[in-house]
């Protein structure tokens, strides 16, 4: 993992403390971008068919698979990005992102609900920025 300092309560006048996120991360290393993971299998099937929770969890395997490819792991994940066709579905989202972050110390994070993603069955994207020891 990265030298990573994580701002629960940064000392900004006015600013919120984050809920279930860091609002500030700062790391050093190499820079990982991991483009927006959908809930496709090796195959390019569709994993979990109107199932918020089981493409989240698919969506998350892909990601860990991301990090591997280049000696990452969650730890290093600075930023997840979200993307939703329904925002009330961020509660099962977020409770598949809580068994692979750390909770104590969560990356930043952001979630936007969407109109459509790029296949109409797909629910959940979610892309990662991971910095990495030099």
């Amino acid at each position: 993992m990265s030298d990573r300092t994580h701002l629960d309560h940064p000392p900004v006048a006015g600013l919120a403390p984050g809920n279930g996120y860091s609002p500030v991360v700062v790391a050093e290393g190499r820079l990982v971008v991991i483009s927006g993971q959908v809930a496709l299998d090796a195959e390019g099937r569709v994993v979990g068919e109107g199932d918020v929770t089981a493409q989240t969890q698919q969506v998350f395997e892909n990601l860990e698979r991301c990090l591997k490819a280049v000696g990452a792991s969650f730890a290093d994940v600075v930023k997840l990005g979200f993307f939703v066709t329904h925002v009330e579905d961020m509660p099962q989202v977020r409770a598949v992102r809580d068994r692979y972050i750390d909770v104590d110390r969560p990356p930043a994070s952001s979630a936007v609900q969407v109109s459509a993603l790029i296949r109409p069955e797909l629910l959940v994207e979610v892309e990662a920025y991971a910095v990495v020891p030099r």
